[in-house]
């Protein structure tokens, strides 16, 4: 990547394409605040492809979960995410794989990463909303944790997930976490998990998010 506007970068143009379809297909289940919420983040990726951002360089960087992101690519193919699994595999090289944590809770690290393809520190550079993946190893905990002042979805692209162990969501599936909810992941115990993820907020809260884990919810 060489720091050049989106439009020299064809791969990186059809992943926001990719997200835009996504959230544009996606069903609300007839909740009003899911579907204003898909609508927010259609509308921002719109904006940002018009307008045309940067590309900042990212160093690629890989997590020990990372060993399972093959798995999940190959399971996600056979999904309906499959049109942005396949841009993925294209850029897989260039993702940097982080934590977001001064500190992570025991067996963590080796269990989770995520790697932020839009937001204010590139790649794709963007103030107004932050589009990335997250992907969990085979029986991965993710503890309780809140959002402030930012409004989250998660779509599963392979593998299944539940949230505050309420329901199961399954590739295709949309979880919604309004400003400030407190949700706890648990991941597939024989299969990684991948999902992308929307943040929308304002651009100081995206900016300066600060993700803290709860100690008060367990289970």
């Amino acid at each position: 990547m060489d720091g050049t506007v989106l439009k020299n970068h064809p791969d990186w143009h059809y992943l926001l394409r990719e997200y835009y379809e996504l959230y544009r297909f996606l069903p609300s289940g007839g909740s009003a605040p899911i579907r204003t919420h898909q609508r927010a983040v259609r509308e921002e990726i719109s904006r940002l492809i018009r307008a045309n951002p940067p590309l900042a360089p990212v160093p690629p960087a890989d997590k020990p979960v990372t060993a399972h992101l093959r798995r999940a690519l190959d399971q996600g193919l056979s999904g309906p995410g499959a049109p942005l699994i396949r841009t993925l595999m294209a850029l897989r090289g260039q993702f940097n794989w982080q934590y977001g944590y001064e500190k992570l809770p025991r067996g963590l690290e080796r269990n989770f990463a995520f790697a932020e393809l839009a937001g204010a520190s590139g790649p794709v550079v963007s103030r107004s909303v932050i589009l990335g993946l997250v992907l969990f190893a085979p029986g991965c905990t993710y503890p309780a944790h809140a959002h402030d002042g930012i409004t989250e979805s998660y779509v599963c692209l392979s593998g299944a997930v539940s949230e505050n162990h309420q329901g199961v969501y399954a590739p295709g599936s949309l979880i919604f976490n309004p400003p400030g909810m407190v949700h706890r992941i648990t991941a597939s115990d024989r299969e990684p998990s991948l999902l992308a993820y929307a943040w929308i907020g304002a651009p100081e809260r995206l900016a300066g998010q600060k993700m803290v884990f709860s100690r008060s919810t367990r289970g």
